[in-house]
């Protein structure tokens, strides 16, 4: 059985983000950047079911320019054994992202695909359902349980009212949560065997795809910043704040 996770590189999410000065987007110029933690998860899940035997194959694919190779190495360490990386410098809506791993999952035709729910940088959480979608496979989002038998799959996904137990034949589509695992510390040693490991490159004309968008990012800001408190002398001058001033939200 073959396992297809698709990572995104993220600004670390230690960092705090610059806005570039026209606006335009994030500036990522001499940033850390890292495995998006909900994709990391995803390696962690599929690098635990090949310890159990249950899989033969890992492979990570990624979108992006030359630096995402370095959150391809990181997942190759963490235990997968090749990686995918699509090389573009364009920035693509999730349609597009979504599009170019099916492309790539046809290829490879992997039993499962494991994908973090959504990424930290634009909080989409599009990606995973377009995916399934393009490929016509059943899916479950959110996962924080999964238990896999040789044609089925077993998936349990926290909800607002409790949680929901969904069973999904191979192949499928699952995205993951944080309550799934917690991913392990890579070793020096599994540093360096990750440099020998194989990684393909390729490009999004060779696999067919259009990088155009339908999508128009107009401007990126900062969030406002809180307005200053009120120092008010005595109760009854807040009373009469809370009555007179205070706005309804």
């Amino acid at each position: 059985m073959k396992v297809l996770v698709c990572i995104k590189q993220v600004v670390d999410h230690k960092v705090k983000i610059r806005i570039k000065p026209d606006r335009s987007g994030v500036d990522i110029a001499d940033c850390k950047l890292s495995i998006n933690p909900f994709d990391e998860i995803a390696v962690e899940e599929a690098v635990r079911l090949k310890e159990q035997g249950q899989i033969e194959e890992i492979i990570v694919v990624s979108i992006g320019g030359v630096r995402v190779t370095d959150a391809l190495r990181t997942a190759l360490a963490l235990g997968a054994d090749r990686g995918v990386h699509v090389s573009t410098d364009s920035l693509l809506a999730p349609l597009t992202v979504a599009k170019t791993l099916a492309a790539i999952a046809r290829i490879e035709q992997p039993a499962l695909i494991l994908a973090g729910k959504q990424a930290i940088d634009d909080d989409c959480n599009q990606t995973g359902q377009m995916l399934a979608a393009l490929l016509a496979w059943p899916q479950a989002t959110n996962a924080s349980t999964l238990i896999l038998s040789e044609d089925a799959l077993q998936v349990i996904r926290e909800m607002d009212g409790g949680m929901e137990t969904l069973c999904l034949q191979l192949p499928a589509v699952v995205t993951t949560d944080l309550r799934l695992n917690t991913p392990r510390n890579i070793s020096l040693p599994n540093i360096m065997k990750a440099k020998k490991k194989p990684l393909t490159e390729m490009t999004l004309q060779q696999l067919g795809i259009d990088p155009t968008s339908r999508l128009t990012l107009l401007k990126v800001s900062e969030p406002p910043q809180r307005a200053p408190g009120i120092v008010v002398t005595d109760v009854d001058a807040l009373i009469h704040k809370l009555k007179n001033e205070a706005k309804v939200v």
